[in-house]
């Protein structure tokens, strides 16, 4: 395997459970944890480029291999040398198994034995899925970290039917993991392969599944299936019942799970990665994130408001605009102002995952949580 690409995790903080400190390797790259990857889902987070995410901080970001499958396509993308030069992003890229689009098609989506079979968002056309297809693609793209197909459990669902999907998930991680075996001393499957924890809000499922997975020996497990519509507390739960069950030394990815309070919640259970859309879908919309709390900057009380976003953020909104001219601009439409706004909330997203690693490098993590969950409850208008 290329060694500029070789993959690796150090604990160096926490075990099993708990608050953890940890170095990811990709190559010469080493990225701390708990670390947070903004969503790139169609080569792009949405109104930044490469050299914007860097500016945030950001070392790793998440691509969506079901819609880059289907435009620009991954044997195009191949062809123009992978999916890190296509977008020019030097930093480390994980790309999820598309099992989570292909969920929320549930209209357009049959689950066979052999995969998953679906219509195109796009066009109609009927496409094929199976465990071996999904990290074909995926090597096409060349990403860093890549995701078994998985069966994602709606909320509410009985238990015979997580269970079952539960099954599923595990024997296309099995067929997964000796596709990946196969091809793993070639140059094209360079990075690391996770498998995904399922079981709904059935802990005893998500137990289960997290001890088949770790028999299966991954480089790495992600939790699959929550933030569906589950009650926080259920949720919590099912993290813990997956943690408890996982090895302290592999990395934690909780997938698409990303207020600010639910990161801290998860960090506290023994996550160590987390992406989500919600600061830069937010963004856009004219809310952003901030350290008293969400401002909602494109309301009318800000049309005179001369203060930053944040007085205590030195990213490019804050040092050179006011609240009044980013209202201004969603106010008259202009695409600015989702820049600006997602350029503010990703730095924070960053700076918040600074601060939590400070915070259990000095052993007073629980603080920290409980004083920044005060300040996020802070009602704006």
């Amino acid at each position: 395997m290329d060694d500029e690409r070789r993959f690796g995790f150090r604990r160096l903080r926490g075990g099993a459970c708990g608050p953890r400190l940890g170095e990811l390797r990709l190559g010469a790259r080493r990225i701390p944890t708990p670390a947070f990857m903004p969503v790139g889902t169609r080569a792009t987070v949405k109104t930044l480029d490469s050299r914007d995410l860097e500016r945030i901080g950001a070392q790793l970001i998440l691509a969506n291999t079901y819609h880059l499958y289907l435009r620009p396509g991954s044997h195009r993308i191949a062809r123009l040398g992978g999916l890190h030069r296509f977008m020019d992003w030097p930093g480390g890229i994980l790309t999820d198994s598309g099992g989570f689009q292909v969920f929320s098609l549930a209209a357009f989506r049959k689950i066979r034995p052999e995969g998953i079979e679906f219509r195109s968002h796009l066009d109609g056309s009927r496409h094929f899925l199976s465990p071996a297809r999904v990290l074909e693609i995926q090597r096409e793209l060349d990403s860093d970290i890549r995701m078994v197909l998985d069966v994602c459990t709606p909320y509410p669902a009985e238990r015979a039917q997580a269970e079952a999907e539960m099954e599923l998930t595990l024997r296309w991680a099995a067929q997964s993991r000796d596709w990946w075996r196969r091809e793993a001393s070639a140059e094209a499957a360079r990075g690391a392969l996770f498998g995904i924890v399922q079981g709904g809000v059935h802990s005893e499922l998500r137990t289960s599944c997290a001890r088949a997975l770790v028999g299966l020996d991954f480089d790495g497990y992600a939790l699959g299936g929550l933030s569906v519509g589950e009650p926080t507390e259920a949720g919590q739960a099912a993290i813990e019942a997956a943690c408890a069950s996982l090895p302290p030394e592999r990395p934690r990815y909780l997938m698409g799970v990303g207020t600010p309070q639910d990161i801290l919640a998860a960090v506290a259970r023994g996550i160590d990665m987390f992406d989500c859309v919600l600061p830069t879908r937010n963004a856009r919309k004219g809310t952003v994130f901030t350290w008293d709390g969400k401002l909602v900057v494109k309301n009318s009380a800000f049309a005179e408001d001369r203060a930053p976003l944040d007085a205590s953020c030195e990213c490019l909104a804050c040092r050179h605009y006011s609240r009044a001219y980013l209202r201004h601009l969603f106010a008259v439409g202009e695409m600015l102002g989702g820049r600006l706004a997602t350029i503010h909330s990703l730095t924070f997203y960053q700076q918040l995952m600074e601060r939590i690693r400070a915070a259990i490098a000095a052993d007073r993590f629980e603080a920290f949580a409980a004083e920044t969950r005060r300040r996020l409850e802070g009602a704006r208008p």
